[in-house]
């Protein structure tokens, strides 16, 4: 539907041409249905600008239909209206586009919103609303956006100082469908397969309705993905099969402490800072998180030393994975220790999307511990550490932790439930179905 005709419907009130929102019609179509919950539970009234950014194929343009449609619904015809930056060339499209629907909304409106969909894909885009809050022009009008970008997923927040309004927070991390919700629609159906079917769908939506009505992740998904990091990689002037050499380099070392001299050397690069160049466009995107050495005495990570990978969008990493995993019998099929690697992964994906929700930095980096003797998977804060083992554990195991760290607490994610004053064992589903 052209973009003028779904602003003149939207000034109307007129919303029952299936063009005007088609994310919502192709959402309704699909057999299983997700209540997506990345921290902003609803809009904010007053004026201001919204940064969400996140992952492609994670529904951030159905969750923005959905909530312009709600404008309209509960606030009246000429509340909101909608901008694509896909279809916007540059900054100056994009400041004439907002100015030209500013005088549209209805005079008895209670909230102006426009909503900019992939607001990222317009180079320079925050100088357009620089611009436009500096005249005064945006003093009465929320603006949400959307994006997918790299440098604006961890960035998009310092671009615009002192010109987001007041809202209480202005970026959001659009996380990964939580476990919990896939279980609720889906675990009847899936039963013991279900958590295994959510680590290959990454938590995306459509990869999770592929899944449990095909049980197969299918190829167009794969290729989603795959367009989508390797647009970004290329954008920035970088190459694709080094950006492949990284990624199986990671997959290979899994868990372990790798420093950035090695990560190139065992990627085939020419040094380093080539290999931090890359790795920083991954964080960006959200798809790894550098997880450094954790000092408890003086409760800081330890940056001089090497620091593990962890992948927090499993979907990106079957993307690119060496060997195709389609299916939960794909999974079974790896070994063992593999199998354990991919379980620490979506623990690390399932901390980042916690961390996001609970307000913390974007795509703040992790903690791991470990001394001569022993080793912690995460830490989480000062006082909370968690360790995942694929198989069965005893608090036994975990004797020394007490001695090591007096005050401290530690979950043990394992098949064997456990409790004692300092340690929880739980296994894998409960700690999933906690939030």
């Amino acid at each position: 539907m052209i973009l003028s005709n779904i602003n003149q419907a939207l000034a109307n009130g007129e919303l029952k041409d299936p063009g005007l929102f088609p994310k919502l019609t192709q959402l309704k179509k699909l057999p299983y249905q997700f209540n997506m919950d990345f921290g902003l539970k609803t809009l904010p009234t007053q004026n201001g600008i919204l940064l969400i950014r996140g992952a492609r194929q994670y529904g951030k343009s159905t969750w923005l239909e959905e909530q312009l449609l709600n404008t309209i619904e509960t606030f009246g015809a000429g509340s909101a209206f909608y901008l694509n930056g896909d279809l916007i060339a540059n900054v100056k499209e994009l400041v004439d586009a907002i100015e030209n629907l500013l005088p549209a909304f209805h005079l008895d409106a209670q909230v102006k919103r426009i909503f900019i969909d992939e607001i990222t894909a317009v180079t320079g885009w925050e100088i357009a609303l620089k611009q436009l809050a500096d005249q005064n022009k945006l003093s009465d009008v929320l603006i949400i956006t959307t994006g997918s970008k790299a440098t604006d997923l961890r960035r998009g927040a310092e671009k615009l100082p002192g010109r987001k309004g007041k809202l209480e927070r202005s970026s959001y991390l659009f996380t990964a469908l939580s476990y919990r919700e896939f279980h609720r629609v889906c675990g009847k159906v899936l039963k013991e397969k279900t958590l295994l079917t959510y680590l290959l769908s990454g938590g995306s939506p459509i990869a999770c309705s592929e899944l449990v009505e095909h049980g197969y992740l299918p190829e167009y998904v794969i290729e989603l993905t795959r367009d989508w990091i390797d647009g970004e990689i290329v954008a920035t002037g970088r190459n694709r099969t080094a950006l492949r050499n990284i990624l199986r380099t990671l997959h290979r070392f899994g868990g372990t402490a790798l420093g950035q001299a090695k990560l190139a050397r065992e990627s085939g690069l020419t040094n380093n800072t080539v290999a931090a160049n890359y790795m920083e466009i991954l964080n960006d995107l959200g798809c790894i998180s550098n997880a450094y050495p954790w000092d408890q005495h003086r409760k800081q990570l330890i940056l001089r030393k090497p620091c593990k990978y962890h992948f927090t969008n499993l979907l990106a990493t079957i993307a690119y994975y060496a060997e195709p995993i389609r299916a939960v019998s794909h999974f079974l099929a790896l070994p063992s220790m593999t199998q354990g690697m991919w379980l620490e992964w979506l623990v690390a994906q399932e901390c980042q999307r916690r961390s996001a929700i609970a307000a913390n930095e974007i795509l703040e980096p992790m903690a791991f511990w470990a001394n001569d003797s022993h080793e912690i998977d995460f830490v989480i804060n000062d006082n909370e550490y968690i360790e995942v083992k694929k198989g069965k554990c005893s608090a036994l195991a975990f004797s020394w932790f007490a001695k090591q760290f007096p005050k401290e607490k530690l979950i043990v994610i394992n098949q064997k439930a456990f409790q004692t004053e300092r340690l929880q064992g739980i296994t894998l589903e409960e700690f999933f179905l906690q939030y």
